[in-house]
């Protein structure tokens, strides 16, 4: 058991997914992905675990099902400072399953169990932010001042990883000739790492200056210069979330019904699965915040006519010291460690399948599906705790931060059509196409979390090698979608009026041998 967790673990390492809607693939083997994924109502493969446990009941022997896709996303991201692609990664998407037949043919029970990559979403930008910038000082010899002067600009690394798989038994039950009901239990693990320029309301710094009680820093940053404050609406730190893994349970239900050799249906209900992920390691950096700070504080010194003509190095240092004064000594840094917990879910679904035999050579499917993100993917609850700045803490006003980061997704439909041409003896062909509702809403759109396709085109087929051994392939491109952002943005001010876009092509190969 401990080596098949370890192999679990390492397989999720692998994966980085960006999904094909929202962060859940729309097919788990090259055979079904030929045909767009349709496989609620198709009983022909262990991917059926994945998809309508029931449809286990139909199969006509035991199986292996060996599974490797290879996903290419293809990215972009368009601001005022940025036109840039995203990094050219390429994801391995790794099944294994396994289905056993009695060798009774009386025996109404079908049992596998598989282990599947469910989806995930990962995207790496090197970008540009306004606060990240050189900052020198210019001195106006007539005025007797120095202004501070933004440079060239530091590129910064946005990055996401999230990545599920599950693994775990499915059982299937014949109530009659027709009529099956299945289930599948099923252990998810999960990692998620995040890392970007985060932006804060100021409000969040709760922390009194000192000799001022009843007054936070939040207020301070947040005030008009003209009385004495900074200006912000928003703050900024260097944010790295890592090693943040999620063991969870989760279950699907099925129905599946095979009115006769030519017409069958099935059915599906997902159960929610709340991911808990504990253990990370959170850094925020307000380096650069403070470094903007006191290149405003040095504006407002210069203000007061009875500061002008000081020099800079004096004029810093009155900053700096008006700094400690307030409880932030500048010689320790502004940066943070943290412990992290961060709580997210994945969504309840329904789905509807249904094929039918046209032809002795051609088959039809149809899948339907529900998926309740708005009940998911509502906010990610980030829990940071055991701050490591004594200044930050300060400002905080505890060494814990806790935040709902929003995501506000929208519920979808997918819906799935596919066909396959038994061309010959052993070969199959299919094409299909897939269209599932984007649920990203523009208020909080941005280039990391990318789940925005929403038209996908496949095309397969397969080759019997032997009667027992069969290998599939199959195409899917997701088009390229493309998505403008809310002003203002619900996630930060940067990524108002942004665009985002993302397609993705993907291979299946497939290997299924009947034992």
């Amino acid at each position: 058991m401990k080596k098949i967790t370890l192999i679990f673990i390492f397989l999720v390492s692998l994966v980085g997914a960006n999904a094909q809607n929202g962060t859940r693939l729309i097919g788990f083997d090259a055979q079904s992905m030929g045909r767009a994924g349709t496989s609620i109502g198709v009983f022909d493969s262990p991917e059926l675990m994945m998809t309508n446990p029931a449809g286990l009941s139909f199969l006509d022997k035991t199986s292996l099902n060996i599974d490797f896709s290879m996903m290419a996303p293809k990215m972009h991201f368009q601001n005022s400072l940025n036109d840039a692609d995203g990094a050219k990664n390429l994801f391995p998407l790794p099944s294994l399953s396994y289905v056993k037949k009695s060798a009774n043919k009386d025996s109404k029970m079908t049992w596998g169990i598989g282990m599947f990559t469910q989806g995930g979403m990962g995207a790496d930008f090197s970008l540009k932010n306004e606060l990240y910038r050189d900052q020198t000082y210019v001195q106006n010899v007539a005025a007797g001042t120095y202004s501070p002067v933004k440079g060239a600009y530091s590129s910064q690394s946005y990055h996401s990883k999230f990545a599920v798989m599950q693994a775990g038994p499915s059982f299937a039950y014949k109530l009659s000739n027709k009529f099956s009901v299945g289930v599948s239990a099923y252990m998810v693990y999960s990692t998620l790492e995040f890392r970007m320029p985060f932006g804060m309301n100021p409000a969040i710094m709760q922390g009194e200056p000192n000799g001022m009680p009843g007054f936070t820093f939040g207020q301070m940053f947040s005030m008009s210069p003209s009385q004495g404050g900074f200006g912000y609406s928003e703050v900024i730190a260097s944010a790295d979330m890592s090693k943040l893994t999620a063991i969870s349970v989760g279950g699907k239900i099925g129905f599946a019904y095979k009115a006769s050799e030519k017409l069958s249906f099935g059915f599906n209900y997902t159960l929610p699965t709340k991911l808990t992920y504990k253990g990370g390691k959170a850094t925020m950096d307000m380096s650069k915040q403070m470094e903007d700070a006191m290149g405003r504080g040095i504006m407002g010194l210069y203000a007061n006519p009875a500061m002008k003509n000081t020099p800079l190095n004096t004029a810093l240092g009155y900053v700096a010291g008006n700094f400690t004064q307030l409880g932030i000594d500048l010689s320790k840094g502004v940066a943070a460690e943290y412990g992290l917990d961060v709580t997210m879910k994945l969504p309840m679904s329904f789905g509807y399948g249904m094929s039918y035999q046209t032809t002795s050579k051609l088959k039809l499917a149809l899948d339907a599906e529900w998926v309740n993100w708005a009940n998911a993917f509502d906010k990610m609850q980030i829990n940071m705790s055991g701050g490591t700045s004594v200044n930050v803490n300060k400002m905080i006003g505890s060494s814990s931060i806790n935040m709902d980061f929003p995501l506000n997704w929208k519920n979808t439909v997918i819906v799935k059509v596919g066909a396959e041409y038994r061309a010959c003896d052993r070969c199959t062909l299919r094409v299909g196409y897939a269209y599932g509702s984007n649920p990203v809403p523009a208020t909080t759109l941005f280039p990391v979390f990318p789940a925005i396709v929403t038209s996908h085109v496949t095309i397969g087929g397969s080759y019997n090698v032997s009667k027992r051994v069969s290998l599939s392939v199959a195409i899917e491109s997701a088009l390229n979608n493309k998505e403008t952002s809310s002003t203002p943005s619900g996630i930060q001010s940067e990524f108002s009026g942004s665009t985002s876009q993302l397609g993705t092509t993907l291979g299946h190969v497939s290997l299924n041998w009947k034992l």
